[in-house]
């Protein structure tokens, strides 16, 4: 009879777990997560600029220098990154017999504001960036004095800063609205030795992730 009551337990307990079992098994697997985020991000532009000079600070003689340029900047963390950027510029005529064309390179931080839609699904249409840069830029077929005389080359720092208006469109391609810097040289005139000029750029932008 003790048999016989101990089978019938086993019996019942089987019973008891068979549907959990089964449950367990026919339970749908969670859906899988969204895919990682890029630890970072990248942009890169290629611009149309225009570059407002003058012979001398404080007697304009102002012209304005027509070139390309590109930038690229790395996104480390909540928007603040690295930039650097390569511009060229020429004008013609600027004094009699002098034509003027300059490379300017240089690097320094940025701070990027992405702006999004109102609901987390809408792509993020729109950025904002401000940046200062450091380096230097070279001139040449001037006319810049020396202590020698004149002489057709010459270089010096350059300072960048400004900011401008990404429009992102799809599959990371996009449109800078505008660029709006001051720039800063130390190029020889025969007055300050300094030039203060505006830049403006415009073109196109390209934005990937770097895992």
């Amino acid at each position: 009879m003790r048999r016989s009551l101990r089978g019938s337990l086993l019996l019942a307990g089987a019973c008891m777990l068979a549907p959990a079992a089964g449950w367990t098994q026919s339970a749908p697997s969670p859906a899988p997560g969204p895919s990682p985020k890029p630890k970072l991000v990248a942009d890169v532009a290629l611009t149309y600029n225009t570059e407002r000079a003058e012979l001398a600070p404080g007697n304009c003689g102002c012209f304005w220098l027509q070139g390309a340029g590109v930038d690229a900047a790395l996104s480390l963390r909540n928007g603040i990154g690295i930039a650097a950027a390569f511009n060229s510029g020429s004008a013609s005529q600027v004094a009699p017999g002098v034509d003027i064309l300059k490379v300017q390179y240089l690097a320094g931080p940025r701070y990027t504001f992405t702006a999004h839609g109102k609901s987390a699904e809408s792509r993020a249409r729109l950025q904002l960036f401000g940046q200062a840069l450091f380096g230097g830029v070279h001139a040449f077929n001037g006319a810049y004095p020396s202590p020698t005389g004149i002489d057709s080359e010459a270089s010096s720092y350059a300072i960048e800063a400004g900011g401008g208006v990404n429009l992102l469109l799809a599959r990371g391609f996009g449109l800078r609205l505008v660029e709006a810097d001051y720039v800063r040289n130390a190029l020889p005139n025969n007055f300050s030795n300094t030039q203060n000029d505006t830049r403006l750029a415009f073109g196109v932008t390209w934005r990937f992730g770097v895992h």
